[in-house]
């Protein structure tokens, strides 16, 4: 690959000195006249038109950013040889010399304006820093300026009132300033550049250099009659011409990648919108410089009034629309930002929660570990005690209501060391659709008893999750529990229970008509609950929060806007890893 590239390039550089080579000796060789006419304009025509197709070439090989920058020059280079052609057809078809004004020069001075409006696009800086839309205007903008300009200073000695010697001495003097602002531009992004895309900068930087410096001795010889296609003064023009294509290869081998934005030069971002604002407040002065002080005919001041109040209107409806579309993508960021916020916030509430979940699971750990001694000794005795013989009948049934209290307890400890977390679950494949159906039917006289109606919209086919069963049915059970507590409040309510996929997770919603919750981001705290007091303890919800979290799923809870809460389960369908495992098993 750096074999066929170096010699693509060795190619060229080749091709590059025959050409400029040959076209030298023709140029000093051939006296003036109608055969070197033909050879210049041809030789230069048909650089133009190659190098025309090696820039759309480079674009259509590009992404991006980095396509439009070649698209732009292509698009420069294209108004290049139709202005060349032009040139061409009088000289070479129509054997006559170029008329003065020629329509041609229009062509020529705006198709500067894509190659500033492509180093603008600043093709080395990563996307994301503009919207293309922010590009495109900024190329209008650009390219209604360079218009007025000329319109402005050019235009009225050129056919409003026929002043060939003004009209050409304005015609020069703006061109070669609007190349010295491309070079400017050129230099300044070569500068702040690095790497491949400092070589492509400097590189174009020089082709357009010896444009400028072949345009202005080629603008000098016309001016002292010494002019004619095919002389000595075309050869650097041909020569900026080949290394314009040098670039564009130069840059194909390299292939540039965009670069991070130092700190320190982060003001040239807004140096595009500054411009504007600065070209927009030029055209009341340049309309007040009409108005007042404009010295020639009075149809040259009123086309200057005209053009100048035309600019306002165009350019103040470019301002308005991309005021429009900053507007827009304010409010988009604005939306992102407090989606981010909130997320942040969730996220936060979820470490803390798992830290106030850490810290009591190790208090309730060391408090179980502590009961179970002293319980399993009284478990013990209890035992012995109701199978004594001695005992009355009352004694013995004192001491089995003991033992049966004992054990109550001792249930109470594993299931505090199971909100811990201490005791290990095993885990396999779970059909949490038909855990939860079954939830809602062992809770079914409860329902009925308090008045309260269910439905269950769980779909057939839903997914399974990797988890262990018991757990979460525990959960499904203590959600459906808190629905009916608060239902019971208002006398009755309905009771759905909701079941689909979502992407790579199963998604279960309990929803009810009761009151809501007071605090909806507290429920999951550890004690914190909205019940009377003896009615419980708010462990409930904490350990399913707890669970869900070991599942690697999650649980929310929200009010309704139609009334009552809705607690919403997700978990993460099982993937090919888990099942392989539980295959093995």
């Amino acid at each position: 690959m750096m074999t066929a590239m170096a010699l693509r390039r060795h190619w060229w550089s080749v091709s590059t000195a025959a050409i400029v080579l040959v076209y030298a000796a023709v140029s000093l060789t051939l006296p003036q006249g109608r055969p070197i006419i033909f050879f210049g304009d041809l030789v230069v025509l048909a650089l133009l038109a190659a190098a025309t197709a090696f820039l759309a070439r480079s674009a259509w090989h590009s992404q991006g950013q980095v396509r439009l920058f070649w698209a732009l020059i292509a698009t420069g280079c294209f108004l290049w040889t139709i202005n060349q052609a032009l040139w061409s057809y009088y000289e070479v078809i129509l054997r006559r010399d170029l008329p003065d004004p020629f329509i041609g020069d229009v062509i020529l001075f705006i198709h500067v304006v894509p190659f500033m409006a492509a180093v603008a696009l600043r093709p080395h800086r990563p996307q994301g820093e503009q919207k293309l839309y922010f590009s495109t205007l900024n190329f209008l903008m650009l390219l209604m300026w360079w218009v007025f300009l000329y319109a402005f200073i050019v235009f009225p000695d050129e056919y409003v009132v026929l002043n060939v010697h003004v009209y050409n001495r304005s015609y020069d003097l703006l061109y070669l300033v609007e190349n010295l602002v491309l070079l400017a531009v050129l230099g300044l992004s070569a500068v702040n550049a690095t790497g491949a895309w400092k070589r492509v900068y400097w590189n174009l930087f020089i082709a357009f250099g010896l444009y400028t410096l072949s345009s202005e001795s080629m603008n000098a010889a016309i001016a002292r009659g010494q002019y004619y296609s095919g002389c000595f003064y075309d050869v650097p023009f041909v020569l900026a011409i080949c290394w314009l294509v040098w670039a564009a290869l130069l840059a194909r081998d390299l292939s540039p990648k965009p670069e991070p934005l130092p700190a320190s030069r982060g003001r040239w971002i807004t140096m595009a919108p500054r411009l504007a604002m600065v070209a927009i407040l030029s055209l009341p002065v340049m309309g007040f410089l009409a108005l007042f002080l404009e010295v020639g005919p009075p149809r040259v001041k009123q086309f200057r009034i005209l053009v100048a109040l035309a600019a306002m209107l165009v350019l103040g409806l470019f301002v308005f629309i991309r005021q429009f579309l900053l507007d827009r993508e304010l409010v988009r960021l604005l939306r992102e930002s407090h989606q981010s916020l909130e997320n942040l916030q969730r996220l936060q509430s979820q470490l803390v929660q798992q830290e106030k979940l850490a810290s009591l699971g190790q208090l309730v750990a060391g408090a179980a570990h502590e009961i179970n001694n002293p319980l399993a000794a009284i478990l013990g005795y209890s035992e012995l005690l109701s199978e004594n013989e001695a005992l009355s009948p009352d004694q013995a049934a004192m001491a089995r209501k003991i033992g049966q209290q004992a054990r109550r307890t001792r249930d109470l400890v594993s299931g505090l060391l199971s909100f811990a977390q201490q005791a290990p679950a095993d885990k396999a494949l779970v059909d949490i659709g038909a855990l939860a159906r079954r939830a809602v039917q062992m809770e079914q006289l409860h329902l009925e008893s308090k008045g309260i109606h269910w439905d269950t919209r769980i779909a057939a086919d839903l997914p399974r999750v990797w988890g262990n069963a018991n757990q979460l049915f525990q959960c499904c059970l203590q959600i459906i529990g808190n629905a009916m507590d608060a239902m019971e409040e208002v006398g009755g309510g309905t009771l759905v229970v909701s079941g689909h996929p979502d992407g790579s997770e199963v998604v279960l919603e309990f929803s009810d008509s009761g009151p809501g919750i007071r605090e909806p981001r507290r429920v999951f705290d550890p004690f914190y609950t909205t019940k009377p007091i003896g009615k419980g303890t708010g462990l409930g919800l904490s350990a399913t929060y707890g669970v869900m979290q070991d599942h690697h799923g999650q649980v929310t809870c929200h009010n309704r806007a139609e009334g009552g809460a809705a607690f919403v389960l997700r978990l993460p369908i099982a993937t090919e890893a888990p099942i392989a495992q539980a295959a093995k098993a």
